[in-house]
């Protein structure tokens, strides 16, 4: 049961700065705030934080093309090691929530009329910890990390997705696998879908073995029901057809994007 909430920050990036001084004004939060990089294990009190059921981190991202974005991932690197954690290790993750928290982001952005994208993002770099997490971000350069507005609309889906959050049982928990590193097709299916996305093995990783599937569904919360497959965000059919192969030797169900109902 994830009843115990804790909100990293760090106060050397200006996102999570705005997004944590936004919490502070429109509610009562447990915080753990520190002075360096968040994506680096060893700047966090693991201490303080084995000690919550769920970790948020608040945070900015850097994109190449300073895209305006929402986002939302789970941590954990599956190869090259992305500013902290370790490859081929994981997070843990709640399906359940990370839905959640995608559906509250996505209603106050709608509400306020932002001018940002939403989307979830592929499971990519640390820290590495032990309990359940999930990063929010404000992307993608110095303009958008100091947008107070936007700062305000993900402090506030925080706040909405923390007071009304209540797991659904009724929700099929899956991992993702294939597609670009901002997930087009998985968020049309953790958004407008029954189904509860935990992390998503992009394509980019590939090859993709047997131990990065393993890894995604040994590191959600709840027991993962199938695997989602980007078709198309897949490669050739020798590709697929090896995945498909993993999936099948450990008994694991998977449906295609295109299969799920929206």
């Amino acid at each position: 049961m994830i009843k115990k909430f804790l909100i990293v920050g760090s106060k050397s990036d200006p996102a999570s700065r705005n997004i944590i001084m936004n919490l502070m004004d429109i509610g009562h939060f447990d915080f753990h705030l520190i002075d360096g990089d968040m994506l680096k294990t060893e700047n966090l009190d693991i201490s303080k934080i084995n000690e919550y059921d769920l970790i948020i981190f608040a945070s900015k991202h850097k994109s190449e093309k300073s895209e305006k974005t929402l986002s939302i991932h789970s941590p954990g690197n599956f190869r090259e090691v992305w500013g902290g954690g370790e490859s081929g290790r994981l997070c843990p993750v709640s399906a359940l929530f990370n839905k959640h928290l995608f559906e509250s982001l996505n209603k106050n952005k709608e509400d306020s009329e932002l001018r940002y994208e939403v989307t979830m993002e592929v499971t990519h770099h640390g820290p590495l910890i032990d309990r359940p997490c999930v990063f929010i971000e404000i992307g993608g350069g110095e303009e958008e990390w100091k947008d107070k507005r936007a700062s305000f609309v993900v402090a506030k889906a925080i706040r909405d997705a923390l007071k009304n959050w209540k797991e659904n049982p009724y929700h099929e928990i899956a991992i993702g696998i294939g597609g670009p590193h901002y997930c087009p097709s998985f968020n049309k299916v953790q958004l407008k879908s029954n189904v509860a996305i935990s992390h998503v093995i992009p394509k980019y990783v590939s090859p993709i073995t047997e131990e990065m599937i393993l890894e995604s569904i040994n590191k959600t919360a709840e027991e993962v029901d199938f695997v989602i497959l980007d078709w198309k965000g897949l490669g050739k059919a020798e590709e697929r057809a090896q995945i498909i192969e993993l999936l099948e030797k450990n008994y694991v169900s998977w449906k295609k994007t295109g299969d799920i109902n929206k």
